[in-house]
């Protein structure tokens, strides 16, 4: 499945508007905004191992969004609400809706969280989600959830290898192992060397 585009998309300088806008704090700013201008350099990298041509800008667009929901989940004194964070999904498609930006944008920010949520998912583990699927369905949906599986911003933020990211969500089942697997299959794996040097971010 490709995403045809429905509308114009916002430009780089644009989204960095929007972070600045919604982000509480300088340093969640620097977190949040870093993340995704990383995830988008990944993504970057692996465009053309696609079996079929994805949307460039709407990838690096998606890239960069994708995570703009994590604002929402900072409170008063700064402090982000960790047991809540699983929303920040479905937090950022609802403010990109509210924007009035395209719907293909909003669905990068509650269809990358693993390597993809279940009805059944939410129903089993009893997710704080609302009841649906949150799958990557897209080529260029696929390739930004994965390339997100390369980065954590965790405290410090690293880098994490691919045999990282499948040791760590082995935890929630094999399907998920094959889940991930399958996309380092179709799109290979990216080289952090030269990211984890140009943002002082360890490889873990």
């Amino acid at each position: 499945m490709t995403i045809e585009r429905t509308s114009v998309l916002p430009t780089d300088e644009q989204i960095r508007a929007l972070h600045e806008r919604f982000a509480p704090s300088e340093e969640a700013f620097e977190l949040v905004h870093t993340h995704c201008r990383i995830v988008c350099e990944v993504a970057e990298q692996l465009l053309d191992r696609h079996r079929a041509p994805l949307d460039v800008e709407l990838v690096r667009a998606g890239a960069l969004l994708h995570d703009i929901g994590v604002y929402r989940l900072y409170d008063s004194t700064g402090r982000l609400d960790h047991a809540n964070y699983l929303r920040h999904g479905v937090l950022g498609h609802a403010l990109l809706r509210d924007l009035g930006l395209p719907e293909e944008l909003g669905r990068f920010c509650s269809h990358h969280t693993g390597v993809g949520l279940t009805r059944d998912d939410v129903r089993r583990q009893g997710l704080p989600l609302p009841v649906d699927d949150y799958t990557a369905d897209s080529g260029e949906e696929q390739l930004v959830m994965y390339a997100d599986k390369f980065h954590s911003k965790s405290t410090p933020p690293s880098f994490l290898t691919s045999a990282s990211y499948a040791a760590k969500v082995s935890r929630f089942g094999a399907d998920k192992v094959a889940g991930f697997a399958a996309l380092v299959e179709m799109f290979g794996e990216p080289d952090l060397t030269a990211l984890a040097r140009r943002h002082g971010h360890p490889i873990g």
